[in-house]
């Protein structure tokens, strides 16, 4: 099964897995994997390595935006197969080894099952492996403060209230934003398309959410990479701000 993978500037590609995307930066022969999809998106996700002429070795390091399945899914095996590190907030370090979880539970889907679209992305997320016990065992806080020394430069925001240590990954040189569930431009439990904030109960701290989209709002760009939806073209103070409206 292969992802479907686009090139949406130079060295950045946007991959759409099963129900959750991924972002790959390529610099000369090595790559920055940001978010991994579900579990069950294994494959496509080294399918999509090779299609833009790189391999999993060649995987500089793995970028979490948080450590949920849906993104977590490929972290732990690159980690313990390729020795890849993987690279989180220090908030969010915990919750990749399972600490805890920060997550919606299933009594709450279970009230919101009469929604559109709710009953079919439990299906799709149990089959996909979302509610698998799946660690990270050695994640590692982001080693240095401001721009990463690794390929695309990618440049962490602290945008918690999805999760506490939510990062989205601000690219200055290209004006691209890959910013995971911090602003979305799509869901299979929304009925809207364009940037929002995930349906509600998603979040574990909502006001939390609303507001990082205020620090979303002040970063310079004009392509924004979701962790669920398609690519959105336009200014990312306008994408932030469409989405704070929404959600009031």
């Amino acid at each position: 099964m292969r992802a479907d993978v686009h090139q949406v500037a130079d060295g950045t590609y946007l991959a759409h897995g099963s129900n959750t995307n991924w972002v790959i930066l390529a610099e000369g022969d090595a790559v920055t994997l940001v978010d991994t999809g579900y579990p069950g998106d294994r494959e496509q996700l080294l399918a999509s390595l090779a299609e833009v002429g790189s391999s999993p070795e060649a995987v500089a390091a793995v970028l979490i935006t948080h450590a949920h399945n849906d993104h977590l899914g490929s972290a732990e095996y690159l980690r313990a197969t390729y020795s890849t590190p993987v690279y989180l907030h220090e908030a969010e370090v915990p919750h990749a080894r399972r600490d805890f979880l920060h997550q919606v539970s299933v009594g709450t889907v279970l009230k919101n099952g009469w929604r559109p679209g709710v009953l079919p992305w439990v299906v799709h997320a149990l089959r996909s492996g979302g509610t698998t016990h799946n660690p990270v065992t050695a994640p590692e806080p982001f080693p240095a403060a401001g721009a990463l020394d690794l390929p695309g430069r990618p440049v962490p925001v602290h945008t918690p209230g999805h999760t506490d240590g939510h990062c989205a990954y601000h690219l200055p040189g290209t004006g691209v934003l890959v910013s995971g569930d911090a602003l979305v431009s799509g869901h299979p439990t929304s009925r809207v398309d364009g940037p929002q904030l995930l349906p509600d109960m998603f979040h574990h701290e909502r006001p939390r959410a609303v507001a990082s989209l205020d620090v979303l709002a002040e970063l310079e760009g004009e392509l924004l990479l979701p962790g669920h939806g398609p690519v959105h073209r336009g200014s990312l103070k306008g994408a932030a701000h469409r989405a704070r409206e929404r959600a009031l």
